[in-house]
């Protein structure tokens, strides 16, 4: 008996993307080419008054803003991606598909060009706890900490750290429960990257784990990814019981940003 393929298609999700440049007709005939039902709107006023919001599956808003005004020496961007609905939660195949669409399409079409050493960024990011979402997502803000100048990515370890950050706050904060969101924001410039990753858990005291570093602890695997968080970042703050944490990177040995 052959297979019926519409079975075998991942579902439809609703999409609202609010966008006022010609951008969003290019991301919206990506995502619609996928088969996905995609709005788009002007502004975020128009978006907040619609009636339907919470039928939506995901967000994408402000994919870039426009010039500055001339008094103003800094470009400020910033971007957003936020899940909407209980239902989008429940299709990560899908969502894993237009995430990194939409993060590709952002990289290739948005921020490929241009002096960026001027360039203030803010990105939030609100997702359903699952590893897999996490990849692209990782991927993208190494890409825009190195096409700002800030670190040279590959010598910083700052994958590893922002690695270690997700994993810990989907496995152990969220408990991998993708009905509890992550919550990743990302402030980037030529001076410094702060990043905060913020789960749905009830967290923990930093003080409480086991120091990694000590003989006693040698085969316990917990902490080592706390310890090697601090090793890397310039500055880390836990805050909300453990639940949110801020991590700060600036230029290497004092080095002026390219």
């Amino acid at each position: 008996m052959p297979l019926d393929e519409t079975k075998l298609q991942a579902p439809t999700c609703r999409i609202l993307i609010v966008e006022n440049s010609d951008d969003r007709a290019g991301l919206s005939g990506e995502l619609r080419q996928m088969g996905h039902d995609v709005t788009v709107v002007a502004e975020r006023t128009e978006a907040m008054a619609r009636n339907d919001l919470m039928m939506f599956d995901l967000l994408v808003s402000d994919l870039v803003n426009g010039a500055p005004p001339a008094d103003e020496k800094e470009t400020v961007r910033s971007f957003k991606v936020g899940v909407s609905s209980i239902t989008a939660r429940r299709s990560i195949p899908a969502l894993h598909e237009i995430i990194e669409r939409t993060l590709s399409f952002k990289l290739r079409c948005i921020d490929s060009a241009g002096n960026n050493s001027q360039v203030r960024e803010k990105i939030d990011l609100e997702l359903p706890s699952d590893l897999t979402l996490m990849n692209a997502v990782l991927g993208y803000l190494l890409d825009r900490v190195e096409k700002l100048g800030l670190v040279e990515v590959e010598q910083s370890n700052l994958f590893v750290a922002l690695d270690e950050a997700f994993v810990n706050a989907v496995k152990h904060g969220n408990r991998n429960n993708p009905e509890k969101l992550l919550r990743v924001t990302a402030e980037l410039s030529a001076h410094e990257a702060i990043f905060t990753v913020e789960d749905e858990g009830d967290g923990f005291d930093v003080r409480e784990i086991p120091d990694p570093t000590d003989p006693a602890n040698l085969f316990k695997s917990s902490g080592r990814g706390v310890l090697l968080i601090y090793n890397i970042m310039d500055e880390v703050e836990y805050s909300q019981g453990g639940a949110k944490l801020k991590m700060v990177k600036r230029p290497q040995n004092g080095a002026s940003p390219r």
